[in-house]
């Protein structure tokens, strides 16, 4: 399937919607960690904490340096964080309620 296919939005809509329903983090978590291999579930849990480290300030090379990220990822993270309606401001915010 490629990012073009009209499956990936339907696909990714209906898991959305899934995980937002079960309620069980740990059930997610392992979950994620079965569909994911485990290079992706730690790029995965990379990006989280970049997002997490400019929200905290820290500098985008000292980002870059402490967990192994291009600042090209960095930059698209601090440019998400920016937007209008951002889903990573608000997935940030939720997570800082616990």
């Amino acid at each position: 399937m490629n990012i073009d296919d009209p499956r990936v939005g339907e696909n990714l809509g209906e898991l959305s919607r899934t995980l937002a329903n079960t309620g069980e983090p740990e059930l997610i978590e392992s979950f994620l960690r079965c569909l994911l291999t485990p290079a992706e579930t730690a790029d995965i849990a990379a990006r989280w904490a970049l997002v997490k480290a400019l929200d905290a300030g820290l500098p985008q090379r000292e980002i870059a340096k402490n967990l192994g990220l291009s600042l090209c990822k960095i930059t698209r993270g601090s440019r998400e964080l920016k937007k209008d309606n951002s889903a990573f401001r608000r997935i940030l915010e939720m997570a800082k309620k616990g």
